[in-house]
C-alpha cells in the first residue's frame, strides 16, 4: 500500500535543486545518472485507458465489493481484479513492497540504494527500500523483475497497470535521480504495452509531460485538489483519476471542491490507510454522493 504525499511549491522547489545539483556532481565525476531524457516512447496501438469520467474506487488496503456504480477499480498486483469494468493493478515500480522488502534484498541487494552496506528505506515508509535506477544495467536488472509483475497482471485479466515512487529519487540520498527514474519509467511503458496493458503515471505533476510522452496513457494522482496541482494532469490526460483524503482535504473541503470546474472529473475521498468496509475507519464518498 502507498500514498505519496504532494509537495507545497516551496518543498518542491528545494528538491528539485537538490537534484540538479546531484546531477551535475555525476556529470563531473562520470557517473551514469541515467539518459537526458526517457527512452523513445512506447506505441499503445489499441490498448485503452479508463473512460474519462468513470466511477472509480481506491482499494489498496483490501479488496472487497465495490461501491454500486464504480466501474472503475485499482487494486494490489497481489489481488484479483474484481471484473466491474476496468481494472488497474497497482506496482511499486521503484521501491519494494512492505512483506518482501527483507527477501528482495537478500536476493538484489546490488539493486536497492544502500547507505554503509544497508539498504535506503523511504523515510515516509520505513518497511520499503528504494530501487538504485542510477545505471543502465541496474535499469534492465529492475526491468527484468518489475516487468514480470506488470505481466503478471495482464496474465491475471487487469487492463492497466499504476506504476508508484516515481519520485524516488528526491528521497535517495543522491544516488538516483530524475532523469535515471524517467528513463526506467519508459521501459516500464514499453513493457507494459508489449502486454496488452494501459499503463498510468502516479503523482509526480512535475514530470506529467514527459511520462506522456514516454507512453503513459492516463494518470492516477493522490491530494491533487489538496495541493493545487490537478490542471498539470487534467490538461495532458483524458483521464485523470483523483483520490483526496480525510486527514487532508477533509469532508467539507471535498465537498467543496467538488464544484470546482477544474476538478478531474473522477475524484473520490477515502480514508487515508484505504481500509475495507469492515473497518470503523472506512469512507468512501464521490461528488453528488
Amino acid at each position: 500500500m502507498r500514498r505519496t504525499h504532494g509537495r507545497t511549491a516551496a518543498a518542491l522547489a528545494a528538491a528539485l535543486l537538490l537534484v540538479l545539483v546531484s546531477a551535475c556532481a555525476s556529470v563531473v565525476a562520470g557517473e551514469d545518472s541515467g539518459a537526458a531524457s526517457p527512452a523513445s516512447p512506447a506505441t499503445a496501438g489499441e490498448i485503452d485507458a479508463p473512460p474519462p469520467g468513470g466511477a472509480f474506487d481506491y482499494q489498496l488496503g483490501g479488496a472487497y465489493a465495490p461501491p454500486t456504480g464504480v466501474t472503475v477499480v485499482v487494486r494490489d498486483r497481489t489481488a484479483a481484479p474484481v471484473g466491474a469494468g476496468y481494472d488497474v493493478c497497482y506496482v511499486n515500480g521503484f521501491q519494494t513492497q512492505p512483506g518482501e522488502s527483507d527477501s528482495f534484498a537478500d536476493e538484489h541487494t546490488d539493486l536497492l540504494v544502500t547507505v554503509d552496506g544497508s539498504p535506503l528505506a523511504d523515510p515516509g515508509w520505513p518497511d520499503e527500500y528504494l530501487f538504485d535506477t542510477s545505471s543502465a544495467e541496474k535499469r534492465s536488472a529492475l526491468v527484468a523483475i518489475v516487468g514480470d509483475w506488470i505481466t503478471g497482471c495482464a496474465e491475471d485479466g487487469f487492463q492497466a497497470v499504476e506504476i508508484d515512487n516515481l519520485d524516488s529519487y528526491l528521497r535517495s540520498d543522491g544516488v538516483n535521480s530524475a532523469s535515471s527514474n524517467l528513463a526506467l519509467a519508459a521501459e516500464y511503458a514499453r513493457v507494459a504495452h508489449t502486454a496488452g496493458l494501459a499503463i498510468a503515471q502516479k503523482n509526480t505533476a512535475e514530470h506529467t509531460e514527459e511520462l506522456r510522452a514516454a507512453g503513459y496513457d492516463f494518470a492516477v494522482t493522490e491530494s491533487c485538489m489538496s495541493f493545487e496541482e490537478c490542471s498539470a494532469y487534467t490538461d495532458v490526460y483524458p483521464t485523470v483519476l483523483d483520490i483526496e483524503y480525510t486527514d487532508e482535504l477533509g469532508v467539507d473541503g471535498f465537498r467543496g471542491a467538488c464544484d470546482d470546474p477544474g476538478r478531474p472529473a473522477s475524484m473520490i475521498l477515502r480514508d487515508p490507510k484505504l481500509v475495507d468496509p469492515a473497518d470503523p475507519d472506512y469512507h468512501y464518498e464521490t461528488c453528488g454522493g
